[in-house]
């Protein structure tokens, strides 16, 4: 966060307990909807900011810290969540049941919603989760992910119509 007083940009330093504050349960949700575990949320967002913390010096004086922290928690999510669908198979295989069971029962419609999300391609589940738990526009969400605008709205459309199709069709079904 800077401003500029004539030619010279003056930066505003936010202290690392406030952007702890302000940001870490929105990362908790972001974490909970890209990963689809409530139990290990916490920990990513905590593994994210612990990551902010050590570099603090640099992160800070960022544009957007908060872009870098959450594009950190997008990546540990995915890795969680792909660890999970592994062990998932594995524990499958083990059982004789091959490869049924791959996703728990999931109980309600947000939860079902969400791990419908979660099947996506990894891009189109965290611009999802991006634009729907922290609401980010899409100039914000291609700043995260380092893409451009067109990109992200090519997943968003692309997640939203994947998502309506599924839906509908199991609801039908």
């Amino acid at each position: 966060m800077s401003i500029r007083v004539g030619d010279v940009p003056i930066v505003r330093v936010e202290t690392f307990e406030s952007f702890y504050a302000r940001q870490r349960r929105p990362l908790v949700g972001l974490a909970y909807a890209a990963s689809g575990s409530r139990l290990g949320a916490e920990d990513i967002a905590q593994d994210a900011l612990v990551a902010a913390y050590r570099d603090w010096e640099r992160i800070c004086r960022l544009e957007a810290p908060e872009a870098w922290v959450r594009r950190i928690v997008l990546n540990r999510a995915t890795s969680a969540y792909r660890r999970r669908l592994a062990e998932l198979k594995a524990l499958g295989r083990l059982a004789g049941r091959g490869q049924t069971g791959l996703f728990p029962e999931v109980t309600g419609e947000i939860d079902r919603m969400w791990a419908e999300v979660r099947r996506l391609p990894r891009r189109q589940v965290q611009v999802i989760a991006l634009r729907h738990v922290d609401r980010l526009t899409l100039d914000e969400i291609a700043e995260v992910l380092g893409c451009s605008k067109a990109t992200v709205n090519t997943h968003l459309r692309r997640a939203r119509a994947t998502l309506a199709r599924r839906l509908h069709l199991e609801e039908g079904a």
